[in-house]
């Protein structure tokens, strides 16, 4: 999955050759999962249609403040179009328009929203090699990175004027691939590797039937997810659940019995700089388990059981710069028992929540936390997704962990 999942994107095309090409591009940034809209300057339209650029997009094309021709006159909002976007991209990024941005020379939508962004904006020049080398087009180019603008640098190639040289606008996929190793070099995870456990453990009685629990693995999902988004590198390892997920960055490990999560844990525990145990795992396995179907008999049914290795105690005896992070499902008492959890495994934070609260037992997609670090710090949080609940956990992570 792209880094660009679920974010908005404003794509700015401008009147080079070169539009011809943003059809791609946009096509691209659907493809990673991206929301897109488009904003035209008005000679943009001589080289590509917006009716093209809307159906790919799926959204209406933006190109002048209001539509003379419609009666109502409805204004389009260049602060709004601003605001919404988590990235802005001008591409192709004309001599004209670069001289623009530049100066702050606002006689169209595009360079509007451009001045009212708060998203950081990237800008794909694209003109004639002599053009390009033009000490104003340098000058251009350097002031709009010094005000923190990203540039997509231009590629070699022939260009429209049959010259051989520098000013080719970079291929849609390069402005992908560009944009998304930038972001991903800047996230606070970047290079950071993450070991989370997730959903329940199943412990035979015999070939049919087991021990387990109801542990869906929502909320680890969420947790490598929300890793992953970050930049961190995911071991995520899962017991028996429906939940599915697609990311470059994780890595997912599929295990049953309680056995195989703690040897799989700590076959990639000592490398990791992050864990969190949010596996709802067995405390109890059966001694014996039956080599065939147990038959019904008249009377009860007696199955001794022992203890599992404490996964998570173990981690915290061999802890040496994991930041630890554990689960407490309470029905009682629930601050105290956590609190002492929290000591008596050695993490480092604990996330605690409670079946008595609404919304927040196995197998929902909501989830109620409070969350307790080693200085009996409790933050805690309302109803919330359980995609918002594993945000606010890594906020706190990020506050705490030396990463």
């Amino acid at each position: 999955m792209s880094v660009l999942k679920g974010k908005k994107i404003l794509l700015g095309v401008t009147a080079g050759i070169s539009a011809y090409k943003t059809a791609h591009l946009v096509r691209l940034f659907i493809k990673a999962g991206a929301e897109i809209q488009v904003i035209m300057t008005p000679a943009s339209k001589d080289f590509v249609t917006p009716l093209t650029l809307s159906t790919l997009s799926k959204n209406p094309v933006h190109s002048v403040f209001y539509e003379k021709k419609d009666k109502n006159e409805l204004w389009t909002n260049h602060v709004d179009l601003g605001l919404w976007a988590d990235y802005m991209i001008v591409a192709p990024a004309t001599a004209n328009t670069l001289s623009k941005m530049t100066n702050g020379t606002v006689d169209n939508l595009l360079l509007a929203v451009y001045l009212s962004a708060k998203c950081p904006v990237y800008f794909a020049p694209a003109m004639d090699l002599d053009m390009f080398k033009h000490p104003s087009t340098t000058e251009n180019i350097n002031k709009l990175q010094d005000y923190g603008n990203h540039l997509i640098p231009a590629g070699v190639g022939e260009l429209a004027s049959g010259l051989i040289g520098e000013g080719r606008m970079a291929e849609p996929e390069e402005i992908v691939s560009f944009i998304e190793k930038d972001i991903l070099g800047k996230l606070p995870l970047k290079g950071k590797k993450v070991l989370i456990t997730a959903g329940p453990t199943y412990e035979s009685i015999d070939p049919v039937r087991f021990i387990g629990n109801h542990s869906s693995g929502k909320m680890g999902f969420e947790l490598a997810l929300t890793a992953a988004n970050l930049g961190a590198k995911v071991v995520l390892i899962s017991g028996p659940t429906s939940q599915n997920i697609q990311h470059s960055l994780v890595k997912r490990i599929d295990v049953v019995s309680a056995e195989e999560m703690y040897n799989t844990v700590f076959e990639f525990y000592k490398n990791v700089d992050i864990a969190i145990a949010a596996a709802a795992v067995a405390d109890y396995t059966p001694v014996t388990v039956a080599s065939e179907k147990i038959k019904k008999k008249e009377g009860n049914l007696a199955i001794e059981l022992k203890a599992t290795k404490d996964i998570l105690k173990d981690m915290g005896v061999s802890k040496k710069n994991q930041f630890l992070v554990g689960f407490a499902l309470e029905t009682n008492n629930e601050v105290e028992n956590a609190k002492g959890k929290l000591i008596q495994k050695n993490l480092d934070m604990i996330v605690l929540n409670s079946l008595n609260d609404n919304g927040a037992a196995f197998g929902g997609d909501t989830n109620k936390i409070s969350i307790i670090d080693q200085s009996n710090i409790i933050s805690e949080y309302s109803l919330k997704s359980k995609e918002a609940v594993a945000s606010d956990i890594f906020v706190e992570i990020l506050k705490r962990a030396n990463v």
